[in-house]
């Protein structure tokens, strides 16, 4: 890693003080430590101090020191080791952290940085002409599965190619809204493209029985008579052969595919913004006719129990109380779901 140290003077402000909510949550912050711990309070109050003003001061690091009575130097020890403190001025739109440790490198992560070079800066910590964007080369970011990947503030972009890397800076510096996470048909870690194996419920087997020999069977059994011979019930009933077997099974299994509502129209509502649905379960939505938040939200307990069936997900729909989400979302989109969770969606 390379040496960090502080912005020159030129842009350093000359003092740094908490607003009036950072500075009631600092002291609140401090409190949840005991007597004699609190400077253990010294990253979260460097992150606040970050959080107001886009970067690490020299003003900030000696505003922490005093609050937790730590000399400077150790404040300063704690700003220069981690990366997630940026020690001068960044992008204000966006700072991207591009991972360069052995499994994104080997999956790409040199072609990002060559893409950071020609769209943001040459050189790394320097920001592009209006300011709005800057990038750095940083270690192991902790999502390897997902090679390669980037951090920008605090979302991480996982599974980039160059292009899709190329029009997220873009809309970075246009304000958009950037899907977090990964960047390809894939849940989370999941393998792409979705689960392979164990997406069916095997039915439960009937115990077996031990089977009862010839000579306890004849002697335990009373023969029929002529007449009940006649008399029982499907005597004559004879079993199905296997391509009707077969035939039978097929109009289940169709059955099974059909779908379960009719999708209305209209343009169809990103479900994947629903905590618990993923790229694969949202096709399976789909399929269903599932496609808007509002029909998510109006769910019955007994179309819930038909969806969970068709989904193999036994339960997911209320333990992820998805009803709350997509009303949330129905009402007003990300906005009224970080009203109602107090985080964005996904």
């Amino acid at each position: 890693m390379s040496v960090r140290r502080l912005a020159e003077d030129n842009v350093q402000p000359q003092e740094f003080a908490f607003n009036a909510d950072n500075k009631k949550w600092a002291k609140q912050t401090i409190a949840k430590y005991p007597k004699g711990r609190q400077q253990s309070a010294v990253i979260p109050l460097l992150m606040r101090a970050q959080d107001q003003d886009g970067w690490v001061t020299k003003a900030a690091i000696e505003h922490v020191a005093d609050m937790l009575d730590m000399p400077y130097i150790r404040v300063l020890e704690v700003a220069t080791f981690y990366t997630q403190f940026q020690l001068k001025p960044v992008g204000t739109k966006a700072h991207i952290q591009v991972c360069g440790t052995t499994p994104c490198m080997l999956r790409g992560s040199g072609d990002l940085i060559k893409v950071c070079k020609s769209k943001i800066n040459e050189k790394p910590f320097e920001t592009n002409e209006s300011g709005t964007l800057s990038w750095e080369e940083v270690e192991c970011l902790g999502a390897c599965v997902n090679a390669p990947m980037a951090m920008v503030f605090k979302d991480t972009y996982e599974d980039l190619t160059p292009e899709r890397f190329e029009e997220m800076i873009d809309e970075f510096e246009a304000g958009k809204e950037v899907k977090t996470g990964p960047q390809i048909d894939r849940q989370f870690a999941a393998p792409e493209g979705g689960a392979v194996t164990l997406q069916d419920v095997p039915a439960k087997k009937p115990a077996a029985r031990k089977p009862a020999t010839k000579a306890a069977t004849k002697a335990s059994a009373p023969k029929p008579t002529a007449k009940e011979k006649a008399e029982k019930p499907g005597a004559d009933v004879k079993t199905p052969s296997k391509s009707a077997q077969k035939s039978a099974a097929k109009a289940d299994s169709e059955q099974m595919k059909a779908p379960l509502f009719e999708a209305p129209e209209g343009q169809k509502d990103d479900l994947k913004l629903i905590s618990g649905v993923g790229p694969v379960l949202e096709g399976k939505l789909n399929d269903l006719g599932i496609t808007t938040y509002a029909q998510v939200a109006k769910l019955t307990k007994k179309q819930i129990a038909e969806v969970d069936d068709r989904l193999s997900f036994k339960g997911r729909i209320e333990r992820d109380d998805w009803k709350a989400q997509a009303k949330a979302l129905a009402k007003g989109g990300a906005e009224e779901y970080r009203k109602v969770f107090g985080k964005d969606p996904r």
